[in-house]
């Protein structure tokens, strides 16, 4: 089933708890990738425009601050009642712009409408401790305070979703909080803030800038933001962790990826096709949590390289508001071109392609950014293939001889996302999972995507920063610790 176009044709940003029109001299088409048609034109928001949304949220803080949790908690007890009440329409706004399936938007927004649950435990999870008599008649505590104005910078693969690994906790600790969404995708979180506008949140608590680099840069630079969110590639992760500790702010920024999955000659083979299935074709390939390598162990590689192409040549492709489409297109023209290109250049260095997914035509879909899953068998470890991060769905296949080699080839990879290993022997997952040099381990699991009361974590190029997105890191991130210490003198003479 297909959705009609939505009758929004130019986004307004949220400001103060208004929507205003902006004053952007340059705008972007944001593009249906299974269809090729225009769904509204976005702002890229100049500079003064951000400013703007900044001056409101620190306008608004002093007040939201004062404000009980249990009062800031409380739009939040909304908020997960509306998302659950809008959720088939904020899963198809989401297919709509970004292309995944159904099935994965409507997914995407459970883990969402997770994050605002756990965000409602703030008056438990802000919690600070204390300790009487650190030293004779003097008591010492410690407390948490929000910093203050926080942006968060999001990207086009979780429309919904990555949103909320800050939103909810930045201002359930007492913050008010700044978005930038991705310009490719800012329908859903246009309905998100619609929604948002029901839930009795004071003006400027929450607010909205679309835009691209200028609009991140005047965030970045702004004296009064004081920490800076961010997913994306490696290189702009790097950019604004950098940028943002010159100009002295909190920065968690999570990266790029290249995910590896190890299989065991004593996986259970058919439970490891499905999931590596999933998990390397998924949403098209584009979640950072994707596995794009496949290293088989010993007799596992012809068994589990013929299981996987078989699997991957079964999927359906089309546009994921379909009914049985198993996954929808990439989100640009150019990034079909650069997934087409690099599965080129991994076959000219060496790589043999056993299901080649290029030069696809969905009939009806003529537009479309469509893609097929694409398997290649014996990447060399000098090709490029075997660092780049592909960002579609790709899935590379390399042998080891032994777990001690599969390891070796994880810790030479630059970054560290993700990790997961398939076997039946309990020994073996502990070692994988003792010494796999990545931040998120999945054993017998394909997208060991963390619930929400734990971090999201991630290691060496993958993250930028010291706190996670997500659960008890979201609170170290959002708050100061203050410590008190106290003495009073012994009151003789007043007599109660």
């Amino acid at each position: 089933m297909t959705l009609a176009a939505p009758t929004l044709t130019r986004l307004s940003n949220f400001i103060n708890g208004h929507w205003v029109d902006s004053s952007a001299a340059d705008w972007q088409e944001v593009i249906n990738p299974a269809t090729g048609e225009t769904l509204a034109h976005v702002p890229l928001s100049n500079p003064s425009e951000v400013a703007g949304a900044v001056e409101a949220a620190a306008a608004a803080f002093p007040e939201w601050r004062r404000t009980p949790p249990e009062d800031r908690i409380q739009p939040l007890f909304k908020l997960k009642v509306l998302l659950e009440n809008h959720l088939a329409e904020l899963s198809r706004i989401i297919s709509q712009e970004n292309g995944k399936t159904l099935a994965e938007a409507r997914a995407e927004m459970r883990r969402a409408i997770e994050n605002v649950e756990v965000a409602c435990g703030i008056p438990m999870m802000m919690q600070g401790y204390n300790l009487e008599d650190v030293a004779r008649g003097i008591d010492e505590t410690m407390i948490r305070q929000p910093l203050g104005v926080v942006a968060a910078i999001v990207p086009f693969n979780f429309p919904g979703m990555i949103a909320f690994w800050f939103l909810p906790y930045a201002i359930a600790t007492g913050n008010t909080f700044i978005l930038k969404p991705s310009e490719r995708v800012p329908l859903t979180m246009r309905r998100i803030y619609e929604l948002l506008e029901q839930t009795g949140l004071p003006k400027g608590v929450v607010n909205l800038v679309n835009g691209g680099k200028a609009a991140v840069d005047a965030l970045l630079d702004h004296p009064k933001v004081r920490a800076i969110s961010f997913v994306g590639s490696t290189p702009v992760a790097r950019y604004i962790y950098a940028r943002a500790g010159e100009k002295g702010k909190r920065a968690q920024c999570q990266g790029g990826a290249k995910n590896h999955v190890v299989i065991m000659p004593d996986a259970d083979l058919a439970s490891a096709t499905q999931i590596v299935s999933d998990s390397a074709f998924g949403c098209a390939g584009q979640r950072c949590l994707a596995i794009s390598v496949a290293v088989t162990i010993g007799d596992a590689q012809k068994r589990f390289r013929d299981a996987i192409a078989q699997a991957a040549a079964g999927l359906r492709v089309g546009n994921g508001l379909d009914e049985g489409v198993d996954m929808g297109p990439v989100i640009t023209n150019e990034s079909k071109s650069r997934i087409e290109s690099l599965i080129g250049l991994g076959e000219r260095q060496g790589a043999k392609v056993i299901l080649d997914g290029r030069n696809v035509k969905i009939p009806q879909y003529q537009a479309g950014n469509f893609i097929k899953p694409t398997v290649l068998d014996g990447v060399p470890a000098t090709s490029e293939l075997s660092e780049t991060e592909i960002f579609g769905p790709v899935l590379s296949l390399v042998h080891a001889e032994d777990l001690d080699e599969a390891l070796a080839f994880l810790e030479h990879s630059a970054y560290g996302n993700q990790a997961s290993l398939f076997t039946s022997s309990g020994a073996l997952a502990r070692r994988f999972r003792y010494e796999a040099p990545a931040g998120n381990i999945g054993i017998n699991i394909g997208v060991a995507a963390p619930m929400a009361y734990f971090p999201f974590s991630g290691w060496k190029d993958s993250f930028f920063g010291v706190e996670h997105g997500q659960g008890r890191d979201s609170v170290e991130f959002y708050t100061e610790k203050k410590v008190v210490i106290e003495r009073w003198a012994k009151e003789h003479s007043r007599k109660f």
